[in-house]
């Protein structure tokens, strides 16, 4: 079997079933049940957000070779400051790596972040009003526009690739057939920020703002989205600068995605009277 299908479809298989127990345990087997139903209703009325995220992920997957290329030529080149600023904090916490973490951090790199993403759209799907839905959709598709924007204007390679001889590709030597599939999604040059960061951050924070409706999200989102940005560092993948970068991305694709929604619905509901 081709090494992307195989991994594609592990990633499948893993991530399915963990929606599955996390949406019995979690959403509830009754509103889990009505999901189906309730998220017809619910895309319709985010259609113009969904419609949003859909061209931005074309747009990413089509043009992210080409604006990489332009950003080797025009952007601004970090890579330098950034390694003069952090220095070798990525080699030291890998000196803390042993298989154990290894194989903990991959795992939650690929099973674990998907799963972070993916369960929220699951369980907003499950909630009365499309509100927290739209808003989550919109907060995605910040994270990647700018992401994407980011990366163009910005040009810096990770510390797997500047210190090779200090810093291991340890999710590499984990599993090397994941690097089929992160080749898909990823140049070796988008560092800055992390998009890793800041996707998990969001899906943690909008958790946090609806620890009232999923109590028990809350610790799980927290903790994953964590070992998601640690992952990135020990992995070799990112420099600390890139996840900071990351975090800031996160809370401010947030605060938008709040202030667009919000302002949005408060359009139509003026229409209506």
């Amino acid at each position: 079997m081709d090494p992307l299908v195989s991994v594609a479809l592990r990633l499948l298989v893993w991530v399915f079933a963990m929606l599955l127990v996390a949406g019995v345990a979690i959403i509830g087997p009754r509103q889990l049940y009505d999901v189906p139903r309730d998220l017809i209703r619910h895309l319709r009325d985010a259609r113009s957000y969904v419609a949003a995220l859909l061209l931005v992920l074309v747009a990413s997957a089509v043009g992210r070779g080409p604006l990489q290329s332009v950003s080797e030529l025009v952007g601004l080149q970090l890579t330098g400051f950034i390694y003069a600023v952090e220095g070798e904090f990525v080699a030291w916490l890998q000196t803390f790596a042993v298989p154990e973490l290894t194989l903990y951090f991959s795992w939650v790199y690929v099973y674990g972040y998907v799963f972070l993403l993916a369960f929220p759209f699951l369980a907003y799907a499950a909630l009365p009003s499309s509100t927290m839905l739209k808003r989550l959709i919109l907060a995605y598709t910040l994270n990647y526009a700018i992401g994407l924007l980011v990366y163009t204007l910005v040009f810096a390679h990770g510390p797997r690739n500047v210190m090779p001889e200090l810093v291991t590709s340890l999710l590499y030597t984990f599993d090397p057939h994941i690097q089929s599939l992160t080749g898909e999604v990823n140049e070796p040059t988008n560092v800055f920020p992390s998009l890793h960061t800041s996707l998990s951050v969001t899906a943690a924070v909008f958790a946090v703002l609806t620890r009232d409706r999923y109590r028990a999200w809350t610790p799980i989102a927290g903790v994953l989205a964590a070992s998601v940005v640690v992952s990135t560092m020990y992995l070799g993948i990112h420099w600390l600068l890139d996840v900071i970068g990351g975090i800031a991305l996160a809370f401010g694709c947030v605060y938008l995605s709040y202030r667009v929604v919000d302002a949005d619905e408060e359009s139509d509901d003026r229409h209506r009277l």
